[in-house]
């Protein structure tokens, strides 16, 4: 960041305003020459100051910068409302018609009369030249505006990005670990556990007390060596990589906690059969998690309705989720999410469906029969 922008990020957004109100004040004095009457400065007043608002009520304070622009050929009040609008807004149309509004009144000016008189050609230029006018800081605001999504973007990306580089350095070392551990448990272990052995064989066999004890002691500490290694066997296993391949698979109980932790807005509704088999409460798990995780990247501020449901020959889930309030980030996918969850549905005899919603959202729905109980 260059030092002239970061100086101009110290100055108050106050001190802007009023700078503003200040040069639309002068703007207009110059263009009156002291004719201004009563009802003239009372539009300046009210056009000026309501600059002070521009950032809450953008389109009111537009609409309040046209009088005084019907009076006098000002440009700092009405040109400042315009961009502040279009910064704000993506409803072109609007700002379309907000900008021929603006160029119209200024062509017009006051008294009306004065506009339909003489060359009418020259009033078709000045139109076009203050419509040329009006459009530009329209521009620059939607500029500034898209500057500032990409900047975001930028941000949300280089997030994902660093999360990616986590997971493959997550990945990359739990690999390794794992292949340490197999190269322990298959050579150490394999050797201590015939020192024991022999250490086992030797004591039994020998005559000699001591050779006995020594063998005993050897045995021994073969024995603890080999406990010793298979706990950090485990360790080894365990660290680094996911924590479901040493803990129970999650079951129904767990649901809640996913939801939970999701960070998504959720509902839980419903209810499945008693005694369903751990293999459909893991499916029915999985398609929740799936689900949200979904939602969570291709549907950001969107809020989700997870619904539990059964009937006489079916039971399953349905995840549905209400249409983005926020951009989604394009981030690189396998589609191998629903694949598997369709694999699942169907070592239930199951099927499942991922479709759109007319609102906009989106639904994912397992349905498996209930023989697979």
């Amino acid at each position: 960041m260059s030092t002239g922008r970061a100086l101009w990020r110290r100055v108050p957004p106050w001190a802007v305003d009023g700078g503003l109100v200040v040069l639309a004040v002068l703007d207009a004095w110059i263009n009156l020459y002291g004719e201004g009457t009563p009802l003239v400065w009372a539009c300046v007043a009210l056009g000026s100051t309501a600059l002070f608002l521009r950032r809450r009520f953008p389109l009111a304070v537009f609409l309040l910068t046209l009088p005084m622009t019907l009076f006098m050929d000002v440009a700092v009040a009405p040109i400042t409302a315009l961009y502040t609008l279009a910064a704000s807004t993506r409803n072109r149309p609007m700002l379309a018609g907000c900008a021929l509004l603006n160029a119209g009144v200024d062509t017009l000016g006051w008294p009306l009369s004065d506009a339909f008189d003489g060359d009418r050609t020259w009033t078709l230029v000045q139109f076009v030249y203050t419509l040329a006018t009006a459009v530009a800081p329209v521009l620059f605001g939607q500029l500034v505006q898209a500057r500032h999504d990409v900047a975001r973007q930028l941000v949300e990306v280089e997030e994902a990005r660093e999360h990616e580089r986590a997971l493959h350095a997550q990945t990359v070392l739990a690999s390794e670990r794992a292949q340490l551990a197999r190269e322990m448990h298959d050579v150490v272990s394999h050797q201590v556990s015939l020192i024991a052995v022999q250490a086992g064989a030797m004591q039994v066999a020998s005559k000699d007390l001591d050779a006995r004890e020594a063998a005993r002691t050897i045995r021994t500490l073969s024995t603890n060596t080999l406990d010793e290694l298979r706990h950090m066997v485990t360790l080894l296993r365990a660290s680094g990589g996911r924590e479901s391949a040493l803990t129970p698979q999650p079951t129904l109980a767990d649901l809640q906690q996913l939801i939970a932790n999701s960070g998504i807005e959720t509902t839980l509704a419903g209810e499945l059969p008693a005694g369903i088999s751990t293999t459909a409460q893991r499916t029915v798990y999985r398609t929740v998690q799936e689900a949200l995780t979904n939602v969570r990247k291709h549907a950001p501020g969107a809020r989700a309705e997870v619904r539990l449901w059964h009937d006489a020959h079916h039971f399953g889930v349905t995840v549905t989720n209400t249409a983005p309030t926020r951009p989604p980030v394009a981030l690189p996918s396998a589609h191998h999410g629903l694949i598997g969850l369709k694999e699942r549905a169907e070592l239930l005899d199951g099927i499942l469906t991922a479709e759109s919603t007319p609102q906009g959202g989106y639904k994912v729905e397992l349905r498996a029969p209930a023989r697979s109980d």
